[in-house]
């Protein structure tokens, strides 16, 4: 899947703003949970990008961990960049291995796409609002406004840790999928 969104994201509009057909996603998600073969490349762009989004959401706890939610929000509260970037490495020492491996795919996965931003229009801001929300949420259920803070929030953190994302993550994250 990432494979794919490296490879055709960068030159599709409103990636992951857009939703594949509902009806392909759930066929393909039944299939991909059954253990079939799928080949995604015959499928349209969109329908990856749902069929990624709706396995972030199915992460336990998220793949930022809901429990290190708080101090993952507090991070913009924070001073300057380098402060901000700092502690996002710290909190990022604190997850799961594989959950550390999978983001920094996702980040290189989105700093090519933001690159090529004039050419699918999504910048930092789009694909902040359209991937936040499955990149982290609270642990516990809430009201509409909190939530919609919460978002708001989460965002903005994304955006950040996409902006930022060579400096979190590495030079390296830039060819992790080396040359498709």
């Amino acid at each position: 899947m990432l494979s794919l969104l490296y490879q055709e994201g960068p030159s599709t509009e409103g990636i992951f703003r857009r939703s594949g057909s509902a009806k392909t996603c759930k066929e393909l998600k039944e299939k991909l949970d059954s253990g079939a073969e799928v080949d995604l490349a015959c499928e349209s762009i969109f329908v990856t990008a749902s069929l990624f989004k709706d396995f972030l959401r199915n992460i336990p706890g998220s793949i930022l961990s809901s429990q290190l939610c708080d101090k993952w929000i507090s991070v913009m509260d924070e001073g300057n960049n380098e402060e901000k970037i700092k502690s996002i490495q710290r909190l990022i020492e604190q997850l799961p291995r594989a959950n550390v491996v999978l983001l920094r795919y996702i980040f290189g996965v989105l700093h090519g796409i933001e690159m090529r931003s004039e050419e699918n229009h999504m910048n930092a801001f789009n694909l902040a609002i359209c991937i936040a929300p499955s990149l982290l949420w609270p642990p516990v259920s809430s009201t509409p406004d909190v939530e919609s803070e919460f978002t708001k929030k989460i965002s903005s953190l994304v955006q950040f840790l996409m902006e930022n994302c060579c400096r979190i993550f590495g030079e390296e994250i830039t060819s992790l999928f080396g040359e498709i």
